[in-house]
């Protein structure tokens, strides 16, 4: 009997239904989806009912070699391999991603989506429920200015912790992301971290690092900002503007 191995984060859905939706959801104008951790391949099941073709990327090498033997017969394609380091240029377009993944690499996988040249038609994961709400927060955090300057935000229902094999400590929420072309440059989230060093303090004296915080204090006043702005008090539109101004 296939075990849980801890160490990877691995916790199997189990309820048919949620496992429907997220196939659903991944559901577009794709006829290839990408299946991030497939485990015992309770998603899979419900993505082969969805699409053409699932390429299932999977680390744990005993969950690999013995997937293709529960789907006889279906054009499923295991790929034993570490999914950060997956070659995504291998997927036709176009294509989408779904996967129940472990919550300790949820935004290296994101960022790899995102930033990809080759990138997804959509994208559907299972993930921790608070970060989910944190990436579509209108209070910003660098999570969630890096995934809404580059993807469109919903969030789908949350599922429970006591519907996994073996349960987590805490609730999951289904996220759905649609990749766009970047709302601002990436050279912003340069001065986006450095404002996020101390993300409860005020954002002049995070960015007195950078310029005399008299300095930054006219360009908040020339900008509109507060001078009692904190890091999660901007949107994308305002940092872009700091940018430029400073």
């Amino acid at each position: 009997m296939l075990k849980n191995n801890k160490s990877l984060g691995q916790h199997w859905l189990k309820n048919r239904e949620i496992l429907n939706e997220i196939a659903a959801f991944a559901k577009g104008k794709s006829e290839t989806c990408l299946e991030i951790g497939p485990g015992l391949g309770t998603l899979t099941s419900s993505l082969l009912k969805q699409f053409e073709k699932v390429v299932a990327v999977e680390f744990d090498e005993n969950l690999a070699n013995n997937l293709p033997k529960s789907f006889p017969g279906k054009n499923l394609e295991v790929i034993n391999a570490d999914f950060l380091k997956f070659d995504l240029s291998k997927m036709p377009q176009p294509y989408a991603v779904a996967g129940n993944i472990p919550y300790y690499i949820t935004s290296p996988i994101i960022e790899k989506l995102l930033t990809a040249e080759n990138r997804p038609e959509v994208i559907v994961l299972l993930i921790q429920k608070e970060v989910a709400e944190r990436i579509a927060d209108s209070r910003q955090t660098m999570l969630s200015l890096f995934v809404q300057n580059r993807a469109e935000v919903a969030l789908g229902p949350v599922v429970k912790k006591d519907e996994f094999t073996p349960p987590p400590k805490v609730d999951s929420q289904i996220i759905i992301l649609t990749p766009k072309d970047p709302e601002i440059k990436d050279e912003v989230f340069s001065l986006i971290k450095l404002g996020f060093i101390a993300p409860r303090k005020k954002l002049a004296a995070n960015l007195s690092h950078l310029k005399p915080k008299a300095e930054i204090l006219a360009a908040f006043n020339k900008l509109g900002i507060s001078p009692d702005a904190r890091p999660a008090d901007l949107s994308l539109a305002d940092w872009e503007s700091l940018f430029e101004t400073i």
